[in-house]
């Protein structure tokens, strides 16, 4: 019983071919697009909230920076919808693999690295020991500066991972005493039901945040390297 509460984050298979890839491909069938002059309501939606979202990541980041802005925007999108596709019935999140999270994150946060080291590297060097340390604290502040350094990928991609799972772990526990009280204590599983509810809303807006908050640090770290 228990081991069945984390088959859901299982990649799925179909005549032993993991379904991962068109679980990825599946937010591009879904995304509207259309070539006419005149778009029709949807389309200026999603347009009107693409452009606001994409103002309000670009406010931390200089000018220089904001040829970064149709690549964070189409990371960000991509998150958001690989963390709500998974609270459709039947369905798989892809963000709730640690693996696919890392390969995310460690890839954009050395972008940002090497950004820095190319542009200006005499400032990025200069983070790793801050001004006026004491002589006796420079090697190890410089050893400590530059774990907090690396653990940056592993904190994105475990905040991503862990964030997801515990939200779909809990849904899938309160589904379950739904189910278990539903023949003898009606009344309980009906409040239950009400909670189970409120949980999936909980749930969609943290798969939003979450996606959001992702990129947000890549803007940061991208800030501290132009």
């Amino acid at each position: 019983m228990t081991l069945s509460f984390f088959n859901q984050f299982a990649i799925p298979n179909m005549l032993g071919i993991p379904l991962i890839i068109p679980a990825l491909f599946f937010p591009l069938i879904i995304w509207f697009s259309t070539n006419r002059l005149i778009q029709n309501r949807y389309s200026t939606i999603q347009s009107s909230l693409i452009m606001n979202a994409t103002k309000q990541m670009m406010l931390p980041i200089n000018i220089s920076g904001h040829k970064w802005a149709s690549t964070l925007m189409a990371l960000l999108l991509m998150l958001m919808l690989f963390n709500t596709l998974g609270l459709l019935p039947y369905t798989f999140t892809p963000t709730t693999q640690l693996s696919m999270n890392m390969a995310l994150a460690i890839p954009t946060w050395l972008m940002t690295v090497l950004i820095g080291l190319r542009n200006q590297p005499t400032a990025s060097l200069g983070h790793l020991l801050p001004e006026g340390t004491p002589t006796l604290l420079i090697p190890m502040l410089v050893v400590i500066e530059t774990v907090s350094l690396i653990i940056r990928p592993i904190a994105l991609g475990v905040r991503l991972t862990a964030n997801l799972t515990a939200g779909h772990l809990l849904i899938q526990l309160t589904s379950t005493a739904v189910l278990a009280l539903m023949n003898t204590m009606t009344l309980t599983a009906s409040m239950t039901l009400i909670i189970l509810m409120l949980l999936t809303c909980l749930e969609m807006a943290v798969a939003l945040i979450q996606a959001y908050v992702f990129v947000l640090l890549l803007t940061l770290y991208l800030q501290e390297n132009i």
